[in-house]
């Protein structure tokens, strides 16, 4: 009977071995809520510190990105921290000058930027772009006594502009004069003190302004613009990742919903169906 038991306890002891081998030969993956695959560490999509997600963004550009208390907030910096959540990576916020991130982006020092680019063919010899997360639009802005009222008038005028933006070359099509400040904000608000003739600037940053007390007004929309997300241009894996996340964002309405919180409308749709 003695040796039965011995016996029996050998193989139970083997059959409890063999479950742990199994336990612990799992890969790299955790379930999230859902059940679903959730990565570790991201190591498959070439980041530049395995788990951690370094975006850039400018944090002058309210309400898409400004500073409360030590970090950056508002609507890009809200899809960011959605994207890594869906990748299963930590947001790291780094703010840079606008006008250095695209650079910032091609030379490796952010794995990407959410910081309201527009897609222009200028950009795209640099990084990739991810599907649109938001449309906008050039608006000249004006003081209220201005004699500007429509693009006609811009001929010759003094037209500020954020350095480093497509605004830069939409402003050549009417002058040689065109100061070019740090953020869009800086430039509307030297406008309102009586500085400058016009601003070219995106519909969203004006209203924004003028909410906040700004006497400036809108003088004509210049066309639709798409927002998007630049990825360095050898991470394809990244690019694709992003572009599922946002699709996923999209479709479950969270990205409208972050888009009415931080701006107070819904820009995340075709231009089409915004008319």
């Amino acid at each position: 009977m003695r040796k039965l038991k011995i016996i029996l306890f050998v193989a139970l002891l083997l059959v409890v071995l063999a479950a742990c081998g199994t336990e612990g030969s799992t890969d790299d993956t955790t379930k999230d809520a859902n059940g679903s695959d959730e990565q570790s560490s991201g190591s498959e999509y070439g980041l530049i510190e395995d788990g951690k997600l370094i975006f850039a963004a400018s944090g002058e550009f309210k309400p898409f990105s400004y500073i409360e208390g030590t970090e950056m907030v508002g609507y890009d910096i809200a899809v960011a921290e959605a994207i890594a959540e869906k990748l299963g990576l930590e947001a790291v916020q780094q703010q840079a000058k606008f006008s250095g991130i695209v650079t910032g982006v091609n030379e490796g020092r952010y794995d990407i930027a959410v910081a309201s680019h527009t897609i222009t063919d200028e950009r795209l010899e640099k990084v990739n772009f991810s599907e649109p997360y938001y449309y906008s639009g050039p608006v000249i802005y004006t003081r209220p006594d201005s004699d500007i009222q429509s693009a006609e008038d811009l001929n010759g005028k003094e037209i500020s502009v954020s350095r480093g933006s497509t605004y830069v070359e939409m402003a050549e099509q009417y002058t040689d004069d065109i100061p070019q400040v740090d953020s869009d904000v800086v430039a509307l608000q030297s406008l309102a003190s009586g500085h400058h003739d016009a601003v070219i600037t995106d519909d969203i940053t004006g209203q924004t302004a003028i909410q906040n007390g700004l006497e400036i007004e809108n003088r004509g929309q210049l066309g639709v613009s798409e927002q998007a997300i630049a990825v360095n241009k050898e991470n394809e894996a990244l690019l694709e990742a992003i572009n599922e996340a946002l699709q996923e964002l999209k479709d479950s309405g969270e990205l409208a919903k972050m888009a009415e919180e931080w701006i107070g409308v819904d820009i995340t749709q075709e231009p089409e169906e915004l008319e």
